[in-house]
C-alpha cells in the first residue's frame, strides 16, 4: 500500500504522515460562523477534508474527525440587532442549514462539532495559564496576548513582523503593550452576549475559540489542522501561539494543511461584485454530487476558478461513470493507481483521470467503489437520473412533445427540429419512432 504524503504548511514540505497515535488519527478543520447561508467558498474545505477524512479512514481503524461552529461574533450580533432576533435562533438557523447544504454535498458529519458558546469555560482556563506564564495581560478589561513573549511567532505563515502588523489589521488601542498583541477576552457592549470571567464581564475573541475546541476534543497535541488559505494568518498563526504558550511543552497540530482560494469567473469573490454564490442556491440548480466533483478538479493547494461550464462538465461525467458503474455485476475494489494518486497529497485531478480510465475500460465495478472515497457514486444511475427528471416541468415538456407530434403529422420539420432543440436544451432526450415522439428521459 502507498505511502500517505501530505504537505505541511508548517514548513513547506511534503512529507510521509506519521500519526500520534495509529489507532485513532486525530483532525481539527475551522468550521463557519453560522450568521448567513455557506457560499462556495466556504464548501470547499468541508468537502476537501472530507476527502482526506476517507483516505485515512481506509487507512487507519479511527478516525476522530473535529470540525466547530463560531457562534460568537460581531457579524452574528450584528445580525440579530438588524432583524431583532435572539441570537441563538440565527446560529440554530444556519447551523442547520450549514449541515444539510454539506449533506447534499456527500459531507460526513463531524464525530464532534462544538460550538463556541459551549466552550466558554476552557477559554478562560487557557487565558488564565497564558496570564500566569507572562503570555498574556489585563488591560482596561481587555486580556491580549503578548506577541513577542512568543519566540516563534509568525512560523507558520512566514511572515516577517511588519507584514505581521500590516496583516493583522490590529487595532490601534492605548493600553496595548504591542502593535500586533491581539485581544483574547473583551468587555460586552449593553445588549451584547456576556460571561463572567476573573476580568469582568464579556465575551472570547475569536482565535481563542479553536484552541479551546480542539483540546478538549483531541487533546494538546494532535495530529492534523486544516483550514483555508486565509486562514493561515494571523488565525491559525495565533491559534498555535496560544496553545503552545498556555502549556508550554504543547506542540499542538503536527501537520497544518490549507486549500487554496477561490474565485468564481476568474474574478475574486465579493459583495460588492455581486458574484457570492450560496450552496444553498446552487443546490436548486445542480444535484451536490456534480458540486462536490467540480470542488474537486482543481488540487486542494491550487487556487480554484469555479465556473458554469466546470459544474456542467462534472454533471456530464458523472451521468457517464453512473451509466458505467451500472453495468457492474461484481463487487470491485479500490483502484491501486487510484489510491496512489490520492495518497499523493491528495491529488483529485490524478485520481479523476485514473476514474476516466477506468469507465473507459468499462471496469465499473472498481470505477464505483474507487469513486466512493471520494464522496462520489454513493447511489445508483436510476436515482442520479431521477434529479433531472425532477428538475424539468414535466408537463411543459409533455405540451411541447405534442407540439412537436403535430408538426410531423403536418410535415413542418422545421418545427419539429425546432422544438427537438428546445427540448435538448431543456436537457431531455426523446425517442421517436414512424408514429411520434414515444418517450423522453433527461439527459
Amino acid at each position: 500500500m502507498a505511502q500517505l504524503k501530505l504537505t505541511n504548511s508548517m514548513g513547506r514540505r511534503k512529507a510521509v504522515f506519521e500519526p500520534l497515535d495509529p489507532a485513532n488519527v486525530g483532525i481539527y478543520v475551522c468550521g463557519p460562523t453560522v450568521y448567513n447561508y455557506a457560499h462556495i467558498g466556504n464548501a470547499r474545505p468541508a468537502v476537501v477534508f472530507d476527502v482526506l477524512r476517507r483516505v485515512l479512514m481506509h487507512v487507519y481503524p479511527k478516525v476522530t474527525y473535529v470540525s466547530n461552529f463560531t457562534d460568537i461574533d460581531d457579524k452574528i450580533i450584528n445580525a440579530a440587532l438588524e432583524s431583532g432576533q435572539p441570537i441563538e435562533s440565527i446560529t440554530n438557523k444556519f447551523a442547520d442549514i450549514y449541515n444539510a447544504d454539506m449533506k447534499a454535498l456527500g459531507v460526513l458529519p463531524p464525530d464532534h462539532q462544538p460550538r463556541a458558546t459551549e466552550t466558554v469555560p476552557e477559554m478562560i482556563a487557557i487565558i488564565e495559564n497564558l496570564i500566569a506564564r507572562g503570555h498574556a495581560y489585563v488591560a482596561e478589561g481587555h486580556v491580549l496576548f503578548d506577541v513577542p513573549s512568543f519566540k516563534d511567532y509568525g512560523k507558520l505563515s512566514g511572515r516577517s513582523r511588519d507584514e505581521q502588523i500590516a496583516g493583522a489589521r490590529v487595532d490601534v488601542a492605548p493600553y496595548k503593550r504591542d502593535p500586533a498583541d491581539y485581544v483574547l477576552w473583551k468587555p460586552s457592549p449593553p445588549g451584547y452576549p456576556t460571561w463572567d470571567s476573573p476580568w469582568g464581564a464579556g465575551r472570547p475573541g475569536w482565535h481563542i475559540e479553536c484552541s479551546a475546541m480542539a483540546e478538549k476534543h483531541l487533546g494538546l497535541n494532535f495530529d492534523i489542522h486544516g483550514g483555508g488559505l486565509d486562514l493561515t494568518f494571523p488565525h491559525h498563526e495565533n491559534e498555535i501561539a496560544q496553545s503552545v504558550c498556555a502549556y508550554e511543552h504543547a506542540g499542538f497540530a503536527r501537520v497544518w494543511m490549507h486549500n487554496g482560494f477561490l474565485a468564481v469567473e476568474g474574478e475574486k469573490m465579493s459583495k460588492s461584485i455581486g458574484n457570492v454564490l450560496l450552496v444553498n442556491d446552487l443546490l436548486k440548480h445542480a444535484p451536490g454530487e456534480a458540486i462536490r466533483f467540480a470542488l474537486l478538479s482543481s488540487h486542494y493547494r491550487q487556487p480554484f476558478d469555479w465556473t458554469q461550464h466546470g459544474l456542467e462538465e462534472a454533471t456530464t461525467t458523472l451521468t457517464r461513470f453512473y451509466t458505467v458503474a451500472d453495468t457492474a455485476t461484481a463487487p470491485g475494489k479500490v483502484d491501486p493507481e487510484f489510491f496512489d494518486a490520492l495518497c499523493d497529497d491528495l491529488n483529485t485531478p490524478l485520481a479523476i483521470a485514473r476514474l476516466h480510465a477506468l469507465a473507459k475500460a468499462g471496469n465499473g465495478a472498481d470505477l464505483k467503489v474507487s469513486a466512493q472515497m471520494l464522496g462520489l457514486l454513493g447511489g445508483d444511475l436510476k436515482t442520479w437520473s431521477a434529479w433531472f427528471t425532477k428538475a424539468i416541468d414535466t408537463a411543459a415538456v409533455d405540451s411541447l412533445i405534442t407540439q412537436r407530434n403535430a408538426a410531423r403529422s403536418a410535415k413542418n420539420w422545421a418545427e419539429s427540429d425546432r422544438i427537438r432543440d428546445q427540448l435538448a436544451a431543456l436537457g431531455v432526450a426523446i425517442k421517436d419512432n414512424k408514429d411520434g415522439t414515444t418517450s423522453w428521459s433527461a439527459t
